[in-house]
């Protein structure tokens, strides 16, 4: 069987797809060349990411693929139940990432209440000259600690921001429109762990009550935060949006900004990717980061190895 790795893939992904005995072709596809490169080939199965889109069209175009995988969580790039309703296998790796995105969460929440997205754009221009200016500027930070953090969406990211939050000492609140309770385990360096067991609660409740809120949602038909929301929120609330850009409306968070209803704001995905409004790359409140929250080594390896066991089981059936 042969398997196109249109976006990549881990080496030791390839490798264990290749010991399966697949042949692997590890090349990019431009999206317009896709339907004829497949069916000239006999493809059997496309892994792809974010960027290439595999939609009806193609679906029904190329009757040879018999599986779609995604290399990560989100599969809004997928027409998933076309691909299911006429026999295609879809899968992704939704446990390989959680890790990496989580402690982007931190990096932002981090950054944020200590101003270091602040600090490090004025310290290089001003530091030799404003020092102590920015010293005071930049000196009534917060903690995490005691703090509240919602979480929106209570999957398998969500729950790993949460055994960092719960080890940080916060207390969590979560909600979810399928998960009721999830037990939490943090695990320590010395093989010991202890179990926490979180319930979900509405989602007016966690937004009223939280901190800080952290979003891990998929791709949305309509915004899951609007003004509405804000104004809900305790006033100098913090937000970090690391799931889709298509949850959270950015005019009504820069407008929350400039009101002081939002006193921290995290974004590592945007509305408008990969050009993002110029509204929010220049403003100076927000703590920005380019996607990348699946994107370190180790998870990047995860999802390699995830991903080629679930397509070495579903096509050697």
């Amino acid at each position: 069987m042969k398997i196109l790795v249109n976006d990549g893939i881990s080496a030791s992904g390839i490798e264990a797809l290749e010991k399966a005995g697949f042949e692997v072709i590890n090349t990019k596809v431009a999206q317009e060349q896709l339907e004829n490169y497949i069916n000239d080939k006999g493809i059997d199965a496309v892994i792809v990411r974010s960027n290439t889109q595999i939609r009806q069209e193609l679906i029904e175009a190329c009757p040879s693929i018999k599986l779609i995988g995604r290399a990560g969580v989100g599969m809004d790039n997928i027409d998933v139940e076309y691909a299911i309703d006429n026999g295609v296998h879809v899968v992704n790796t939704q446990e390989a990432s959680a890790l990496s995105v989580a402690e982007l969460v931190f990096a932002h929440l981090f950054g944020m209440v200590r101003f270091l997205h602040q600090s490090n754009r004025e310290m290089p221009l001003e530091g030799d000259m404003s020092f102590n200016t920015l010293k005071k500027q930049f000196s009534q930070g917060t903690e995490l600690r005691g703090k509240t953090l919602g979480i929106v969406g209570f999957g398998s990211i969500g729950q790993e921001v949460a055994k960092m939050a719960i080890a940080l000492g916060m207390k969590v609140i979560a909600t979810d429109t399928d998960v009721q309770e999830a037990t939490i385990t943090i695990p320590f360096f010395d093989g010991q762990s202890v179990n926490f067991s979180v319930e979900t609660q509405p989602f007016n409740d966690v937004v009223s009550k939280a901190d800080f809120i952290t979003l891990h949602l998929p791709a949305q038909d309509e915004y899951v935060i609007t003004a509405t929301e804000f104004d809900k929120m305790k006033d100098g609330i913090g937000i970090v949006n690391t799931s889709r850009g298509s949850v959270l409306n950015e005019v009504d968070l820069v407008n929350a900004i400039e009101s002081g209803k939002v006193k921290y704001a995290g974004l590592d995905v945007f509305e408008n990717q990969p050009t993002p409004e110029i509204q929010l790359l220049m403003n100076p409140e927000i703590s920005m980061t380019p996607h990348i929250g699946a994107s370190t080594i180790e998870a990047q390896e995860r999802i390699g190895v995830e991903l080629a066991n679930k397509i070495i089981k579903l096509l050697s059936e």
